[in-house]
């Protein structure tokens, strides 16, 4: 297949050209001779790497916690069309035999392949996260950290665990956290109540990225930084929901001049509902509420979102003076890093998995390509 006449996004330009790939992989950029049978013309159009979702419970009326295997395969023929082509698919505070299974489903998911969207692991959001910034996860269930606990869950799965958040805060967190790192998971602080200092240790210990950067975690202020201060105060990366709902665009602005494009990482935290009408839902067993683009729980706690990566890419472009490129980068390769597939994902090169997206100058989807098939097509 070649894909010609498109402006390629890389890491730091946009610059026309053309793309061709051999079953899945990228063959080749700017081929000087190519002759094949698919030939697309992609002029006026955009060419970036399949976009990357770290933070995602669920989507198209599915839940990772639904613990199985239909689940996240309708997840990811949900998220497709916006052009995710991977993700990990994240679990909640729940019952830990919940959590079990949901592991396992995801290790399935990986080994068996999706209709969509590639699983490239799981992202553990809790059980060791602080009561007192819980968010939408279930203060009934929430676990000390501890090794025995954590090895309790994951089981024979831990290979298939990407990163797991916690609040670095509460007793045995140093202990869990070097285990995590040395078992070369990301450990992110998040649901955390920790003071700056406490923070600052928690990144000595390994701490290496921050959950849903302002959300569920203490605040910046003048004599007590908080976690917002540490975070922008190392150069540990973090994540943003950008739907203009879960922060105010100003302050993705001053966090992104504090971070910089290369440590931020564009995430969507959707739910079931996201792709779905508004209504009512259930995120980890709880319901959810979703009216004029927002999802609740009856207590009125924001409850994830129903953001697309497409729209999270739209929403920065609109309100920042950041270049295409350098957005883009924060769904794409940034993400791929997190995850460990920086070597093969998250870029337009050769040898790297033909996981493309084609979009207009409004960002919208025009072509989706998983692992060198075309999987979405809204070509006229």
């Amino acid at each position: 297949m070649l894909i010609k006449n498109c402006r390629i996004v890389y890491e730091d330009k946009c610059e026309k050209g053309a793309v061709s790939l051999n079953s899945s992989k990228i063959e080749a950029v700017n081929p000087e001779d190519y002759i094949d049978d698919e030939v697309i013309d992609a002029e006026g159009l955009y060419l970036a790497p399949g976009f990357i979702d770290i933070h995602i419970h669920g989507a198209g009326g599915y839940d990772t916690m639904d613990g199985n295997y239909e689940a996240l395969n309708n997840i990811s023929k949900t998220i497709v069309n916006s052009g995710t082509t991977s993700y990990l698919p994240t679990t909640m505070t729940c019952d830990m035999e919940d959590i079990k299974k949901a592991i396992s489903a995801i290790a399935e998911a990986v080994n068996r392949g999706t209709e969509g969207a590639n699983v490239l692991g799981a992202h553990l959001e809790g059980p060791f996260i602080s009561l007192f910034a819980i968010g939408a996860q279930n203060p009934k269930f929430i676990k000390w950290p501890s090794i025995e606990t954590f090895v309790e869950i994951v089981q024979d799965k831990i290979s298939y665990i990407k990163a797991v958040t916690l609040a670095p805060e509460i007793e045995g967190a140093k202990e869990l956290i070097k285990f995590l790192c040395k078992n070369n998971i990301v450990v992110s602080a998040g649901h955390t109540k920790a003071t700056y200092k406490e923070t600052i240790e928690g990144i000595e210990w390994g701490i290496s990225h921050a959950t849903h950067l302002f959300n569920a975690m203490t605040g910046f202020q003048h004599r007590e930084p908080g976690v917002v201060g540490a975070i922008f105060d190392t150069d540990i990366t973090t994540e943003a929901i950008c739907d203009g709902i879960h922060i105010a665009y100003p302050s993705i602005r001053v966090a992104l001049k504090q971070k910089t494009t290369d440590n931020m990482i564009l995430i969507t935290d959707a739910m079931s509902a996201c792709g779905m009408a508004e209504g009512t839902y259930s995120l980890g067993g709880q319901a959810v509420f979703v009216k004029e683009g927002a999802a609740r729980l009856e207590n009125g706690a924001l409850a994830g979102s129903i953001l697309t990566l497409d729209k999270a890419i739209k929403n920065v472009l609109d309100n920042t003076k950041y270049e295409l490129y350098e957005i883009v980068k924060m769904a794409t390769s940034n993400a791929a890093r997190h995850c460990g597939v920086e070597y093969r994902k998250g870029k337009i090169k050769e040898g790297y998995d033909a996981d493309l997206v084609l979009f207009d100058e409004n960002i919208d989807i025009k072509l989706v390509i998983v692992n060198g098939k075309i999987v979405v097509n809204n070509l006229e």
